[in-house]
């Protein structure tokens, strides 16, 4: 069954085209990557499918359900999460904020009521951080919960990026090359947290450069060039695809 449906999608900005009638799906449960050389299309169609700009023309169903048209509030309250290749945390805050500054679309709870000591309002803070910390102890940072998030190694902060998307508890989250910057030992560990999420009932779709991960992880993957889908398949159909190797792998994927 699809949880993400992508129909025709198309961008246009001015006299050029970024995407063209793009379509493809993303199965409940799954881990798809999507790949391509740079200015394939790949950010824009994240771009589109989390509604930080509107389509053209096509259409994007989650859950059986359209959603251009809405604001990303509207999307990540439907279960869709983002993060992005450039880390976007707040530094000033606490690792533990940040993640509960994800938490709050998730919780039952409106405004006037935060403002009252209300004991739904108090347990409902309780259950966030206690869903903060299963997260921090998820992307192994359970130690660094009161450290400032500006002071965490790189790859530290990759990871808490990911927690705080989670904290949305996401039906789909897009992952906007999670392991840009981080060395082969970072990248490495970063395989089976992904592979954990999967497990936790989060599906994936990825935007990777990192062949290994991508050819390791992915279920499935579609194959951006000029702003078309080129190929979608298994890793092991991708590697071997001449159009595939042409506009992108080169001779790595012979």
């Amino acid at each position: 069954m699809s949880l993400l449906e992508i129909n025709s999608l198309t961008k246009k900005f001015g006299g050029v085209q970024a995407l063209n009638r793009v379509s493809f799906a993303v199965a409940a449960g799954e881990i798809l990557g999507l790949i391509g050389p740079n200015g394939a299309g790949k950010t824009t169609c994240f771009n589109l499918i989390n509604g930080l700009i509107p389509p053209t023309a096509g259409s994007l169903m989650l859950a059986g359900r359209e959603l251009v048209g809405l604001p990303p509030y509207r999307r990540a309250a439907r279960g869709l999460a983002r993060t992005f290749q450039n880390i976007q945390l707040f530094g000033g805050m606490t690792v533990l904020e940040n993640i509960l500054a994800g938490y709050h679309l998730a919780q039952k709870v409106g405004i006037l009521e935060a403002l009252l000591p209300l004991p739904r309002v108090r347990r409902a803070r309780a259950q966030a951080r206690a869903r903060g910390r299963e997260l921090l102890r998820l992307v192994g940072l359970e130690f660094k919960g009161d450290w400032p998030a500006e002071s965490l190694a790189y790859g530290e902060q990759r990871r808490l990026e990911i927690a705080r998307a989670m904290a949305l508890e996401p039906r789909l989250l897009l992952l906007d090359e999670p392991a840009a910057g981080l060395n082969p030992r970072e990248t490495e560990d970063l395989i089976p947290l992904l592979g954990e999420l999967r497990r936790q009932g989060t599906t994936l779709l990825l935007i990777e450069h990192d062949m290994s991960l991508v050819m390791g992880l992915c279920d499935r993957i579609v194959v951006l060039d000029h702003g078309e889908v080129i190929a979608s398949g298994l890793p092991r159909e991708i590697r071997r695809d001449p159009r595939v190797i042409e506009a992108y792998l080169g001779k790595e994927g012979e």
